[in-house]
């Protein structure tokens, strides 16, 4: 039986890259070139490319121009896509007593035994557990544990007492939310929400849009609401002392 041109087809040799015309029903050919044996099924119908790895990102933003863009989830640092300026994106675990300076978009933890001490940190999340002297802001979440030992200022967009956790400092927190879990002695500024969970006690003033107690939670100090707040109320009366 003669073969026609449909029953053809030219393939690479993967060696040499020679190209010749093989029988599609051929098993396996030689290369005329270079010799080399394949399997002439296998040249027809290559099996699928892999299809590239999707690197997982996350969103960064310029200390300096504030464009957002993103960038590897491991990345450890980057230049700002609009003004070129370096981002650091490192996380920071300080065991020790350090004095410098901080500006990173990545985590900023201070264990029980370090101390971070004449210091300007600005960082993505901060969880303080041993010392610290000086001004944070954190972007995204603070939070801190009972060995904390805190000088300064303090910011951050989440503030976060865990359950089990007890604080009291003579200074004002400016957040965007609070949650407290545990025990805090303090007065808070909070843009939005303070949440007080069901173990929670906070003891201090408050200036908030609003406060969430859940049943069980202890809430005493001076207290002032956004108009939106069914706790709204005028600061010249008596503190607020609530246990729910």
């Amino acid at each position: 039986m003669l073969e026609t041109r449909q029953d053809k087809a030219v393939v690479t040799c993967p060696r040499c890259g020679h190209q010749q015309t093989v029988s599609k029903a051929a098993f396996s050919e030689a290369c005329k070139k270079c010799g080399q044996y394949w399997r002439v099924q296998e040249l027809l119908k290559p099996p699928p490319k892999a299809a590239p790895p999707v690197l997982e990102q996350k969103q960064t933003t310029c200390f300096d121009c504030g464009a957002s863009f993103e960038v590897p989830v491991n990345a450890q640092s980057t230049m700002c896509k609009r003004c070129s300026c370096y981002i650091d994106l490192h996380d920071y675990d300080i065991s020790q007593a350090v004095s410098r300076n901080f500006k990173t978009r990545g985590s900023f933890i201070i264990e029980p035994s370090g101390y971070v001490f004449n210091t300007e940190a600005f960082v993505g999340e901060a969880v303080i557990k041993g010392k610290f002297l000086g001004k944070l802001v954190a972007e995204r979440s603070l939070t801190i544990y009972t060995t904390a030992e805190v000088k300064g200022s303090l910011t951050a967009g989440h503030l976060v007492i865990p359950a089990g956790q007890r604080f009291i400092w003579d200074g004002e927190f400016h957040v965007g939310t609070a949650e407290i879990g545990g025990e805090l002695e303090a007065s808070i500024r909070a843009q939005n929400s303070v949440l007080v969970r069901a173990k929670g006690r906070l003891f201090g003033s408050i200036t908030a849009r609003s406060l969430i107690a859940e049943t069980g939670a202890v809430v005493i100090g001076n207290a002032r609401f956004g108009v939106t707040s069914s706790l709204d109320r005028d600061p010249g009366q008596p503190p607020l002392a609530r246990k729910v």
